[in-house]
């Protein structure tokens, strides 16, 4: 028994010491002022985004408080075809109103944290607390070079891999 206990004791020891295992997020999120379009400036490749370009994403609070979020991009193959997917985000906890749940396909869902946003709530910063997902959005097609640089050095600093990051915006 005391050996079965001191196996659970260094297994819990050790996940509570791995690097980047809390991820803090935006505090003072105003998600009322987050809502409208933004434009994808970069991200962490994945599946869902694969073979699209020039992709924004809108957002629009719904009186229940949930969130309408419809994701688009320019298909790289076809530029003249756009794909367009609608889904559902929402706070789980109002404690943490930056950290919301997104879901395309019901009932899958996926975190949707914003790390940071700056105080216009023009450039923002967003992940999943797996590091897998990251995307720097931007009300402009052209933000500020020296913002898109400050949010890759503040990913980093979080453990994600921008040195992957691809333009959202295509060539």
């Amino acid at each position: 028994m005391k050996k079965y206990i001191l196996v659970i004791a260094s297994l819990f020891g050790f996940s509570c010491s791995a690097p980047h295992l809390v991820l803090d997020t935006q505090e003072n999120f105003e998600i009322k002022r987050y809502m409208g379009k933004w434009y994808e400036i970069s991200r962490l490749p994945n599946t869902f985004e694969e073979g699209l370009e020039e992709n924004t994403a809108f957002y629009e609070l719904r009186d229940n408080g949930d969130v309408t979020v419809i994701n688009q991009g320019r298909v790289i193959a076809e530029k003249s075809r756009f794909k367009e997917v609608k889904g559902r985000a929402w706070v789980p906890d109002p404690n943490e109103p930056s950290k919301l749940k997104v879901s395309f396909f019901w009932p899958f869902a996926g975190d949707y944290w914003v790390l940071s946003v700056d105080k216009d709530y023009s450039i923002a910063l967003v992940g999943d607390p797996g590091r897998k997902y990251l995307w720097i959005l931007a009300r402009e097609r052209n933000p500020d070079p020296k913002a898109v640089s400050d949010l890759k050095a503040y990913a980093s600093s979080l453990g994600f891999a921008v040195e992957n990051m691809i333009s959202g915006l295509g060539d």
